[in-house]
């Protein structure tokens, strides 16, 4: 196996960025629309990224920017991942996150539509809506920032370029050696 590299992962990350740039246009748009849209998007949001972050690493290897990179996601020991490996890959992100967005909701409950929208801007009503946040919405940030981080500095600091979630999932990210097939295609189809 030939391990895939920081950079490689690093522009798959950020393709995986611009793919997903309309949904979060379409969530950027519902906040300056919609004093409750954190509570309407909550579910449609986590079945998306069970999808993108679980379904679609189980069942092709990787996100679509990491196809697109040509690198797919294994288990350590060359094997294809299944449905643990790749839940257990994206659990941390999804349970900060979704930390962060009850938290949120919480917030706007606490406003009126006309304090919702009496903010200017949209940093100033993120401003109002952080003065309402429940205190621990502060540690759901410091702990997303810290997640970040360690990832990054993980994944350089060994040679097989694992970041955290590679570890807790028994997982290695490696570059391609075959064209694209879904994972659980027979090897007939594959040849």
């Amino acid at each position: 196996m030939t391990y895939a590299g920081f950079w490689r992962r690093f522009a798959a990350l950020w393709l995986d960025v611009l793919i997903m740039s309309p949904l979060m246009a379409l969530a950027w748009w519902g906040k300056e629309h919609l004093r409750l849209f954190d509570l309407y998007y909550l579910i449609p949001a986590t079945v998306f990224g069970f999808f993108y972050g679980v379904y679609l690493v189980q069942r092709f290897g990787g996100t679509p920017g990491k196809r697109l990179m040509k690198v797919s996601i294994v288990k350590v020991n060359g094997e294809p991942v299944t449905y643990r490996e790749a839940l257990l890959r994206y659990l941390p992100e999804w349970l900060m996150s979704i930390g962060s967005s009850i938290a949120l909701i919480i917030a706007a409950l606490h406003l009126t539509d006309a304090q919702y929208f009496s903010a200017p801007s949209f940093v100033e009503r993120m401003q109002l809506i952080k003065s309402v946040t429940p205190s621990w919405y502060g540690l759901t940030q410091l702990a997303l920032n810290i997640w970040i981080w360690s990832e990054f500095i993980v994944m350089l600091t060994n040679k097989k370029r694992r970041a955290i979630h590679d570890f807790i999932a028994g997982t290695v990210v490696i570059k391609d050696a075959q064209p694209d097939a879904p994972r659980n295609a027979p090897q007939a189809a594959r040849a």
